[in-house]
This record gives structure tokens, C-alpha cells and sequence, in this order.
């Protein structure tokens, strides 16, 4: 019998235990690209922090070698500009965090899984401040 396997997004939870929000349609963003941080197996870099990226840590990115800034019309990626709000790998953030860089962290569209990577507490004193 084939089991059928559940959509991740009818269940996903964010890092405060309630339902996973969305992080952006403009730019679309997410490992699945439905505009929230959604995860499978598949999602090798992990891309379930959302967070609002910032000149510095653009350029911190760019200085690791994934340069989040440059439109890739071959892969439908736009390029990122400061206020834009993206799902970033956990390990990258966690990567800015020791570098004094980490962008701000939308908690609500945040995937839990998240919490393998960083403590909540870290991502909360991060969380963007309602505006």
C-alpha cells in the first residue's frame, strides 16, 4: 500500500508553536516558492528563516559566497534590495549571528525546524519590531 505523503504546508508550525505565516510573495520566496518558509527532506540548505535583509547583511552574504543581491533570471530569483523579506538557510543565519550581522527575523513566518540550528531565544532578540 502506498502511504500518502502530507503536504508540509497543511502542518508547518513557526518557532513560537503556531501556524506557519507567510514571509513574502514579493519577492516569492521559500524553498518551495509559495512565499513561506516551508521545508522538506529535499531542502538541503535548510531555507526556513524568514528574515528582512539589511545592506550589511547583503553584503556579508555576498562575502560568504552566495551573493543574494544580483537578479538570476535563469532561476526566477530577482535579486534582494534592504527592507526585502527573504527565507534564508539556518545555518547562514546562524553564520551572521556570530558575525554581529543577522537580519532581522520575522518570528510568526519562521519554520520551526529552525530550532535545530539556533535558540529561540537568539531569534527573539532579532524578531523585527512591528512597524
Amino acid at each position: 500500500m502506498i502511504q500518502k505523503r502530507e503536504d508540509p504546508r497543511a502542518v508547518a508550525r513557526n518557532v513560537l508553536g503556531g501556524r506557519l505565516q507567510t514571509c513574502s510573495l514579493k519577492p516569492l520566496t521559500g524553498f518551495l516558492r509559495d512565499g513561506c518558509c516551508n521545508t522538506l527532506d529535499e531542502d538541503v540548505g535548510v531555507h526556513t528563516v524568514c528574515v528582512r535583509v539589511t545592506a550589511e547583511f547583503l553584503a556579508f552574504s555576498r562575502a560568504r559566497g552566495n551573493d543574494l543581491s544580483t537578479p538570476m533570471p535563469d532561476f526566477d530569483f530577482p535579486g534582494l534590495k534592504p527592507g526585502d523579506q527573504w527565507c534564508l538557510c539556518a545555518a547562514r543565519w546562524a553564520e551572521a549571528l556570530e558575525a554581529n550581522c543577522a537580519p532581522a527575523v520575522v518570528l510568526e513566518a519562521t519554520h520551526e525546524r529552525t530550532l535545530e540550528f539556533v535558540s529561540l531565544a537568539d531569534l527573539k532578540l532579532h524578531a523585527q519590531k512591528p512597524s
